[in-house]
């Protein structure tokens, strides 16, 4: 499903104009993006929580230069999916 996929569904389920829907969506992301660049969780109860984690620095090599690098700790944003959440997908994931 895309983003615009999103908007189409809402816009439907709601009969609010898909722009409004597009321009929700769109200020939705943004604070999110917002939010985790300020290292601030972004917790959605029910649904989920944006987080950011914390990679520890580590080395890696580069095999076909048989070199060694360094690759500083840095952060990454993850998300975490709510208990709700997660039973809902593992009840209707076919095998």
């Amino acid at each position: 499903m895309t983003k615009a996929d999103i908007v189409n569904e809402v816009s439907k389920s709601t009969g609010v104009e898909k722009i409004t829907v597009q321009k929700t969506v769109e200020a939705f992301m943004e604070s999110v993006k917002s939010s985790l660049a300020k290292n601030e969780n972004v917790y959605l109860r029910g649904f989920g929580s944006f987080i950011v984690k914390k990679r520890a620095q580590k080395t890696a090599r580069n095999i076909s230069k048989n070199t060694t690098l360094i690759i500083p700790e840095h952060f990454i944003p993850a998300f975490k999916p709510a208990k709700v959440f997660i039973s809902k997908v593992k009840g209707t994931v076919k095998k």
